[in-house]
């Protein structure tokens, strides 16, 4: 498979999940569609936005090519339109159903994580400062974590990054593994897919035994 193509399902693979994650958290808000679609927008764009406005490269690719704006918005109503016909004649989501979609949303959140933290990373190995391992790393995180942060702050929410399993962490590990197996293989699609898997396995092993970072309290 040819780099340019492996990328741009990647990149597609990102903007769909964080799109439907993006449009699970407006739903469970209570948002209408604009809304729904607004915080779905944000949520597959920002982390790549808030990159290129790091890198300097403006206008960021968002508004430059808007496929992956169109890809986004494409998943955010099927997601919305689903939600809404499975459930129009209810006045509130089933408990039962919530729990689903809570599981939805998770799955779908790591999958746009780990696709995004390695673009990201790809895109600083791709830049000027491809020998700057902290700044290559950096950029491979706040594409990562950028759109969720934007995604939990815009629904009320204490960003999903400061309080529960391992989010940031994960994406720095998969950061960091696409950058040193880059370096010492040289095959962007086996450094790519290493990244990606790693966030996947930290998050998923996180969720499910529960681990996150030490507080100063716990609440009682």
């Amino acid at each position: 498979m040819e780099t340019e193509l492996f990328i741009l399902i990647t990149d597609i693979i990102g903007t769909v999940a964080f799109a439907v994650s993006g449009a699970m958290a407006g739903i469970r808000k209570k948002m209408d569609i604009f809304g729904v679609n607004m915080l779905a927008l944000l949520t597959a764009t920002g982390g790549g936005i808030i990159r290129d406005v790091i890198t300097g490269s403006t206008p960021p690719a968002a508004f430059v090519d808007p496929y992956f704006v169109i890809i986004a918005a494409v998943a955010a109503n099927i997601t919305f339109i689903f939600v809404y016909w499975k459930h129009k004649s209810n006045r509130a989501v089933p408990e039962k159903a919530r729990a689903i979609y809570d599981k939805v949303f998770f799955w779908f959140d790591t999958l746009g994580l780990a696709a995004f933290t390695a673009d990201g990373v790809h895109a600083g190995l791709a830049g000027p400062h491809a020998a700057n391992a902290f700044l290559v790393i950096f950029l491979g995180v706040v594409t990562g974590v950028g759109g969720g942060v934007l995604r939990d702050v815009l629904s009320l929410e204490m960003p999903v990054i400061f309080v529960k399993h391992i989010y940031a962490c994960a994406s720095i590990v998969g950061a960091a593994a696409v950058y040193l197996i880059y370096n010492v293989s040289g095959s962007v699609e086996a450094a790519i897919l290493a990244g990606f898997f790693f966030v996947c396995v930290i998050r998923f092993a996180a969720a499910h035994y529960g681990w996150n970072l030490p507080k100063a309290y716990r609440a009682e």
